[in-house]
């Protein structure tokens, strides 16, 4: 959903969350992710990594931006645009 439109008080299934479609509310149902609140304290680069073992291909890195904006999202931060996440992302990244 757009990031714009999101209520939290709306916010009872994955597709209500920002930056979440039916394809990526899928890759989250492959993981075991089937409501908002198990993404509370989850790590998004093992998500994105999970992912990758799951489907047996390298998903791009935004998905972990995406991940990151709802894992944000479902820890009480406002909803924001997945892009607001990417700088942080490979911040993150080039540190490891």
């Amino acid at each position: 959903m757009n990031p714009k439109k999101v209520r939290r008080d709306q916010v009872h299934q994955l597709e209500d969350l920002p930056n979440i479609g039916k394809a990526m509310a899928s890759d989250l149902h492959l993981l075991g992710i089937h409501t908002p609140e198990q993404l509370i304290g989850r790590n998004a680069f093992e998500m994105h990594e999970a992912l990758c073992a799951k489907t047996g291909q390298r998903h791009d890195p935004c998905v972990i931006d995406v991940f990151m904006s709802i894992v944000h999202f479902a820890n009480g931060g406002e909803a924001l645009p997945w892009w607001s996440f990417t700088q942080e992302r490979k911040r993150m990244l080039h540190r490891s």
